[in-house]
């Protein structure tokens, strides 16, 4: 294969063809059904899928089959085959996996942006979803239309894109069971929703975060009073939901008092970390927007992370758990707020688990910390919105580990990375259980600054163009 020939076609097809699709894709606000309980009736999921399908089943890959798959009363689905070429045989069976639908808005966008209002800057895609996970599929189909049109033997691939990834892929089983038949035994999946450690390189994802949560509600009146009358009385619902916190985490460390939500380590998950920490150096924490300060001992600073050492804190945020509050309600905006002593705070809880941990389990432990003896006897609830536990990669086969050096090399001209990933991608847990002997290939274009989730949010062209490449040639080495 002549990977500068590959290389040069696939971001050529970037150019000219799949990134204006993918600004398409970033206007349509295709929310995820668990921030748009009307997502069947806007019809936005819908559009995405239907636009994905009308492209892919234009594109030049042998033998291949395009589906939209529905489920009623389930997000829609996009499903494809490509059998096996040049003799190869359907042995052999690559998944590819990613997804169409968004997270919500979110606040603090540049003003200049929007989540909805796709911008090309500085190499950049901004908006929400294109690279978190809208490219996917693009990706993966240019992946074997390179290949097919170079003659390159290649596999049967086939291909899952759901719309339901960030409500926690509730309806993604109820798929899996359907298709099985047709996806049949994967010896490799494919996930592109994952992310890199920079653009330099290609970056194997070993390890996701599981992740449970739900909303503490403490309640100590039936309606609001004067402050100057109650105060002093009455407790305050917010001061026992900081205590109720505290259950939870060490106020000044943040560190997970629980033992249920915590878990040992692998060695070589440590080593790997070590590997990707002497890479990343300061930029594992500098890639964030702190907020600068003027109180520094030379006048100027930034607020400070919970650990400046690259190595405790890759590991902090990929194997230990992590508790934030993500919302709250019963608090009514500054400039509504009077001399009131509220009834009640509500506040959302999202807790990161490490990857081996079971998310059940650490839910009925939250649940049991938080509304057990509660002070001053106040009413107080934690309702779960359910959780996803994590996933630790099977060991790579030395076969693939050879394939995704050489790959990063030839299209980088550095080696391959590997590093654990903070977020949860429930597909993957899903995956592991049901086919224990596949590999895995976790991949993704989320690096520094590129913010997914949050304001600003990025598709960075030049390292999603490599990435594409980087993927067809570890597929072309798939015998």
């Amino acid at each position: 294969m002549d990977m500068s020939d590959l290389a040069a076609l696939v971001a050529r097809r970037y150019d000219e063809e799949l990134i204006p699709l993918l600004a398409d894709y970033v206007r349509v606000p295709a929310k995820s059904p668990m921030f748009d309980a009307s997502w069947a009736e806007h019809g936005h999921l819908a559009e995405v899928v239907a636009a994905a399908a009308q492209w892919a089943r234009t594109q030049a890959v042998s033998g291949l089959k395009v589906e939209i798959v529905s489920i009623d009363g389930r997000t829609p689905c996009l499903y494809f085959e490509a059998p096996a070429t040049q003799g190869l045989g359907d042995d052999r069976t690559i998944l590819f996996y990613g997804h169409l639908d968004k997270q919500p808005e979110m606040t603090g966008w540049r003003e200049d942006l929007g989540p909805w209002t796709p911008k090309i800057e500085d190499g950049k895609l901004y908006g929400r979803g294109s690279a978190d996970d809208g490219y996917a599929l693009y990706a993966a189909l240019t992946v074997l239309a390179a290949l097919d049109g170079q003659n390159v033997p290649r596999p049967r691939c086939v291909g899952l894109i759901e719309t339901c990834e960030e409500s926690g892929s509730y309806d993604l089983p109820a798929y899996l069971d359907l298709l099985a038949p047709r996806i049949g035994t994967p010896s490799l999946v494919i996930g592109l929703d994952s992310g890199c450690g920079n653009y330099d390189q290609l970056w194997v994802t070993t390890s996701l975060r599981g992740l449970t949560g739900g909303v503490l509600t403490v309640e100590v009146l039936t309606e609001g009073v004067h402050s100057g009358m109650a105060s002093g009385l009455v407790p305050s619902s917010f001061r026992i939901a900081r205590q109720l916190l505290n259950r939870l985490d060490d106020p000044g460390s943040g560190r997970v008092l629980l033992p249920e939500l915590h878990a040992d380590i692998p060695a070589e998950r440590l080593a790997q970390a070590g590997v990707a920490g002497a890479i990343l150096g300061d930029q594992v924490w500098k890639q964030f927007p702190w907020v600068g300060c003027s109180h520094g001992p030379d006048g100027h600073a930034h607020a400070q992370p919970t650990t400046t050492d690259p190595v405790e804190g890759l590991l902090n945020r990929t194997w230990r758990p992590a508790l934030s509050v993500t919302g709250g309600a019963g608090l009514p905006a500054i400039d509504a707020a009077g001399n009131v002593l509220r009834p009640k705070t509500s506040l959302k809880l999202s807790m990161r688990l490490p990857p081996t941990v079971d998310a059940e389990r650490a839910t009925r432990a939250m649940k049991a910390a938080l509304e057990s003896d509660p002070p001053y006897q106040a009413k107080v609830s934690f309702h779960s919105e359910g959780g996803a536990s994590g996933w630790n990669a099977p060991p790579t086969a030395p076969w693939l580990e050879r394939a995704l050096d050489s790959a990063s090399r030839t299209v980088f001209g550095q080696g391959a990375a590997w590093i654990g990933e903070g977020g949860t991608i429930p597909f993957m847990g899903m995956l592991g259980e049901k086919f224990p002997e596949a590999q895995f290939l976790i991949t993704g274009v989320l690096g520094p600054k590129s913010n997914a989730h949050g304001p600003n949010e990025f598709l960075h062209i030049p390292y999603v163009k490599k990435l594409t490449a980087a993927v067809a040639q570890v597929i072309a080495q798939v015998r």
